[in-house]
């Protein structure tokens, strides 16, 4: 598909007409509130001498703030190139958070001859985003095609974006996301409890938590005591939490369910510590850093076969349920393939617990930080 088509060369429906005159008058009147911000940043020159890396934030959200998304590993990055959002020569975006300011701040970089990065994650496509799918694609088509060099989170992410934004022809590589193996790592011995399952993430879409509720039910066929713990924010719907509850008291598994919430980077560990194994059931991810951090903390995963997940588990860290690719609809795991590969897993538990944690160790972020340090170096060297 060509970029011209992505940007919106058919015609659309009105009402996507208007939310997208809608967001472009949201975009100028926060760049109008932003004035004094953007005569500091015109006014400040790069900073020379050393590495300067801006993420497109004034402020990174610290380890006891909830964030989702690209936020977790720009988060980890930040430890090691502190956010410069006045004097940088670096300019560090991502696709799953982008801001409102991007395109200023890309050409804010071009002026004062900084590096600009793209980091890119999955897309928008019909299936998962509905109409107004070109809407969201479009502004990131045009970054990641204007980027001097492009991050692809997976190869499930290039694939991605190769086919709704259009095939880059600049440089680019793909760095799977990264864990940091020295917080999250397993427990010094398993404590004595049922077998529990968690739903990590954020459960921003129902099927995820209906299958997981309902892989549960079955699992409890033979398991009798197996519980699941749900995390993240259930913001599928306003009542998503009583929704959640109905549906567990249907299935004759209220007792068994604890929904935990949303978390921060400083819980992770010891939220994935609370379990015995990882149950993904969302389709399509294309490099979900909650499978590499409940690996390193000596979870297996039991996941839906698609997007990119089957590049981080491998072959002895889990059990994928093969799953078709398919942009029109999304195809979640059926609940009894998923319950079928958490009684293997159970069965096995200590051997592949040892697996996920190796698994997870080629993930190690200190390689994926020294990776940015070099890529980022080698680009302001050259553009100096």
């Amino acid at each position: 598909m060509s970029l011209a088509r992505v940007a919106g060369a058919a015609p659309w429906p009105l009402r996507l007409r208007v939310r997208r005159a809608r967001n472009a008058w949201t975009a100028a009147r926060h760049t109008l509130r932003q004035a004094s911000r953007w005569r500091e940043l015109a006014a400040t020159p790069p900073r020379a001498g050393e590495l300067a890396v801006c993420y497109g934030l004034e402020r990174m959200p610290g380890p006891d703030e909830i964030v989702y998304g690209g936020a977790v590993k720009f988060q980890l990055l930040h430890e090691a190139f502190p956010n410069a959002p006045r004097d940088f020569n670096v300019l560090y975006l991502g696709s799953s958070s982008l801001t409102l300011d991007s395109r200023p701040l890309v050409r804010l970089a071009r002026r004062r001859g900084a590096a600009f990065v793209w980091n890119q994650n999955g897309v928008a496509y019909p299936g998962w985003y509905g109409p107004g799918y070109e809407l969201v694609n479009a502004p990131r088509a045009r970054l990641l095609h204007e980027a001097d060099h492009v991050l692809f989170q997976s190869a499930f992410c290039k694939l991605s974006a190769d086919h709704w934004y259009g095939e880059r022809t600049g440089p680019w590589e793909v760095l799977h996301n990264p864990v940091d193996v020295s917080r999250f790592e397993p427990a010094p011995e398993r404590p004595r409890r049922p077998l529990t399952l968690l739903l990590g993430g954020n459960q921003y879409q129902e099927y995820r938590l209906r299958a997981a509720l309902e892989t549960l039910a079955l699992v409890r066929r033979e398991r009798p005591d197996a519980e699941l713990v749900v995390a993240g924010a259930l913001s599928f719907a306003r009542d998503g939490e009583a929704r959640a509850r109905s549906v567990a008291d249907a299935l004759g598994i209220g007792g068994a369910v604890r929904l935990a919430g949303p978390y921060t980077q400083r819980d992770a560990p010891a939220l994935m510590r609370s379990a015995d194994l990882l149950l993904h059931t969302k389709y399509n991810d294309p490099c979900p850093t909650v499978v590499l951090e409940a690996m390193a903390c000596g979870l297996p995963v039991v996941y839906s076969a698609s997007g990119g997940v089957p590049e981080l588990v491998g072959d002895g860290a889990g059990v994928g349920v093969p799953a078709p690719l398919d942009w029109e609809r999304d195809q979640p795991p059926a609940p009894a393939a998923l319950a079928e590969g958490v009684l293997a897993l159970a069965e096995r538990l200590p051997e592949r617990a040892e697996a996920a944690r190796a698994r997870a160790l080629r993930f190690d972020s200190r390689r994926w930080v020294a990776r940015h340090q070099e890529l980022f170096a080698s680009l302001v060297a050259g553009g100096s």
